[in-house]
């Protein structure tokens, strides 16, 4: 079908029991889910959540893309975020977007969670007044067709576990849906093979118990309160990512994220109150970009970073400001 808009159904689109169980999982992970996943909602540019180093150059990633594009003369933008949580990154995109100058926004998000998508709408009720931006945010999955039509999507994303979540057989087909609907880039993370524990639903103190079969890509939680968590989740390597995407974008980076900021953030329940060391800070960041790349490390991350661009698409860039990527703390 080669229409840019398929007929959409506004009904939720949840497929199997291991996508019920994973839309229960964080439908009842609580409204802290937001800071927990993101930092303070209030304040989109602060990236001071759990993985705040990461949280920071995706984001210079996907501004540098804005940017690419307003610069070809484009003033309409196609987003899409797939398994948007939330939605704190498609408001990101969307407030930015604005402010770049593009007048014609289309952002839509989804999540199999509903809890999630409810808390997305609340908070994006502002931009979503705004004339000249459709945002919009649906249940639904990564196993259903998309409705968006062939190539009508600038920007696509999928962050954080959101792949790690559905069944590595599946794959094949979500990429080439991925693929079919994206005019331009695809950015996803993953959760790395060697990558530092967590129990995706909250903070890891908040777990009695927790294990991640990983030839059955299946992990268990006993929460302290007691409540008992099942799902499936899948730990991806460097070569195992690319291969599900390679064949259908060209692949302009894949790197680690975080192998080493996680490592050495400071605990506010052990560590004293030190002012931030910023000469410190800046040889982690140049550690991290030495070696994100490197063979052994780059699965130790936390995250995998995949950026890929849909096959005989260029665009020409401006240059970079000066300054990026953007600062530790504040506002941007």
């Amino acid at each position: 079908m080669s229409s840019r808009h398929r007929t959409h159904d506004p009904r939720p689109a949840i497929h199997g029991s291991a996508s019920a169980v994973v839309a229960a999982a964080y439908n009842q992970s609580g409204a802290d889910y937001i800071t927990y996943a993101d930092g303070d909602p209030t304040h989109l540019f602060a990236f001071g959540g759990l993985h705040a180093y990461a949280d920071r150059r995706i984001w210079a990633l996907l501004e540098t893309k804005l940017r690419e594009l307003r610069a070809t003369g484009a003033s309409s933008i196609g987003i899409l975020d797939a398994g948007c949580g939330p939605g704190t990154w498609l408001r990101r995109l969307v407030a930015r977007a604005r402010e770049l100058g593009f007048t014609t926004i289309t952002a839509r998000g989804f999540d199999v969670a509903r809890a999630q998508v409810q808390r997305a709408r609340l908070l994006a009720r502002n931009l979503s007044a705004i004339s000249g931006v459709e945002l919009t945010f649906d249940v639904a999955d990564l196993m259903s067709e998309l409705p968006e039509g062939d190539a009508s999507v600038d920007l696509t994303l999928c962050l954080y576990s959101v792949l790690s979540h559905v069944p590595v057989a599946s794959l094949p087909k979500i990429s080439a849906e991925i693929a079919r609907v994206t005019s331009g880039c695809f950015i996803a993370t993953v959760r790395s093979a060697g990558s530092t524990p967590t129990i995706l639903v909250d903070s890891i103190e908040k777990a009695r118990h927790f294990r991640h079969d990983n030839r059955r890509d299946q992990f268990a939680i006993e929460l302290c309160n007691g409540r008992h968590i099942e799902l499936s989740f899948h730990l991806f390597t460097v070569s195992e990512l690319r291969s599900y995407f390679a064949g259908l974008f060209d692949i302009e980076d894949l790197r680690g994220l975080d192998v080493f900021h996680n490592r050495f953030a400071p605990d506010p329940r052990w560590n004293p109150d030190l002012a931030l060391d910023h000469q410190f800070c800046d040889e982690l960041d140049r550690l991290e970009e030495a070696y994100a790349t490197r063979s052994g490390f780059a699965e130790r991350a936390a995250h995998l970073l995949l950026v890929a661009r849909r096959r005989g698409v260029a665009v020409e860039s401006e240059p970079e400001p000066a300054g990026s990527p953007p600062s530790r703390g504040g506002n941007t």
